[in-house]
């Protein structure tokens, strides 16, 4: 069996990942609060997890693997979008879940096994609440039911911080039915205008980390093997994850393995709707971005450093995906490359595998190119479907990129026949070609005719 080592956020170090169950590998991501658009930090641990999934997938088989990712669908944002609106809530979840898995997909992200709502899951967290007042762990007062933080001594083990560091690094909401600053809500009231259900404490709404344990508790189990997130969620989101699902299940371990990405930054800037930095994925769908360019983008940086998106990094990975699909396109994929397997297996190092994937195109093995650039999660689907003699500038990056290998090949080789039959081809077809040690550049002439290229790649 392959090895697949992972930083554990737990234990903040690289562990061989040894699943509980290697016929069952579960796996639990955080998922969006669905009021809005998708922004592009919030894409980036889909991408990260989608990595992580398919290559659980490849190393377990796709029958042996179940991954869930929630959608928080009752919260106080929703609420505020609705009165702002005058719409109902229902009708602006509902539209932004499908708005989330359309901008996902043109990503090249898998769905997940299951994809709960919370709203579903009501009983289920209500039940937990019962159980952790039971235990001791929670009490009710003034219409709330908030956990006890001082019950649970290994609370701030995985984000490492004491209580005095949480206190003073966290918003903590100071309220009179508090016993502690640092208790947290599991359970508060709704007024009638409000979502609210039926519980022992009164009509209300659960808090927002509740949903999560108890989701991943009816699906996973008390013990199950990944939990991921973007670091943002590491405190107090996981954190009290832990102190909830460990408390009413002391007999399972929870989430076994803790990844956590990194956030993203554009331009080198901290996304802002101030600064006028601020993208969602359907932005840069609609300017003409392939979400396989934003993805390629993603992955070309460690889940685990700080990513900056750049209009030059998405320029660039336009190119090479180009030329990786003039390459391959029509070809039946191999098998993917052991190097980029072994890259995943080695904490997801997602730019050590794209380096191998130049080297496959560079000695145009096009099937193994094809399987592993699908195993990173790139079918090309959005790219084949604009490519036409009217995209001109992707056709000749396409092609600009495969004249540029054939070259190189020819140096070593000494066999410029490949290269000639090529510039032959494009002159034919009316584009002007230009080398140099600076590489190659490719223009349009006129009488330039598209429908002659096509057949070049």
């Amino acid at each position: 069996m392959t090895e697949i080592r992972l930083h554990n956020t737990r234990t903040r170090k690289k562990e061989v990942f040894t699943p509980i169950d290697p016929d069952n590998v579960r796996m639990y991501v955080c998922g969006p609060t669905v009021y809005d658009r998708a922004h592009l930090g919030n894409a980036r641990p889909v991408v990260v997890f989608d990595v992580l999934y398919r290559l659980l997938r490849h190393v377990y088989g796709a029958d042996h693997v179940t991954y869930v990712r929630n959608f928080t669908d009752v919260d106080d944002k929703i609420n505020n979008r609705a009165k702002e609106t005058g719409r109902a809530i229902g009708e602006i979840t509902e539209e932004t879940i499908q708005w989330f898995l359309d901008d996902m997909h043109a990503l090249g992200a898998l769905d997940p096994n299951e994809m709960p709502r919370a709203t579903r899951y009501i009983p289920q967290m209500i039940e937990m609440i019962e159980e952790l007042i039971a235990k001791g762990h929670a009490y009710a007062a003034d219409g709330h039911v908030l956990f006890d933080v001082k019950s649970y001594p290994a609370y701030g083990r995985l984000s490492g911080r004491s209580l005095e560091d949480m206190i003073a690094g966290a918003r903590v909401e100071v309220a009179p039915y508090k016993r502690d600053p640092m208790d947290f809500v599991l359970w508060k009231p709704s007024t009638p205008d409000l979502p609210g259900w039926d519980s022992p404490w009164g009509r209300g709404r659960p808090g927002w980390h509740i949903e999560c344990s108890a989701m991943s508790y009816e699906l996973l189990g008390a013990s199950f093997d990944i939990h991921g997130g973007g670091n943002d969620l590491m405190f107090p989101h996981h954190e009290n994850e832990v102190a909830q699902s460990c408390c009413a299940h002391p007999e399972g371990n929870f989430a076994r393995y803790w990844l956590h990405n990194e956030m993203l930054q554009v331009e080198g800037k901290k996304m802002s709707k101030s600064l006028g930095n601020f993208f969602t994925v359907h932005d840069l769908l609609e300017q003409g971005i392939p979400g396989e360019v934003i993805r390629f983008v993603f992955l070309s940086t460690h889940y685990r450093k700080p990513m900056d998106w750049t209009a030059e990094k998405a320029r660039q990975a336009e190119n090479t995906l180009a030329g990786f699909l003039g390459l391959t396109a029509g070809v039946e994929p191999g098998e993917p490359d052991q190097r980029i397997v072994d890259a995943l297996c080695d904490d997801l190092n997602t730019p050590l595998a794209i380096t191998w994937l130049y080297d496959l195109a560079k000695r145009k093995d096009a099937e193994t190119l094809r399987a592993s650039l699908l195993l990173l999660g790139f079918d090309f689907s959005t790219l084949e479907s604009g490519w036409s003699g009217n995209d001109l500038s992707r056709l000749l990056d396409g092609l600009c990129f495969k004249l540029q290998q054939a070259r190189e090949k020819s140096l070593e080789t000494k066999d410029f026949s490949a290269v000639d039959a090529m510039k032959a081809a494009l002159l034919e077809a009316g584009v002007e070609v230009r080398m140099s040690k600076a590489g190659v550049e490719l223009s349009p002439k006129p009488g330039f005719d598209a429908a002659k290229l096509e057949g070049l790649l």
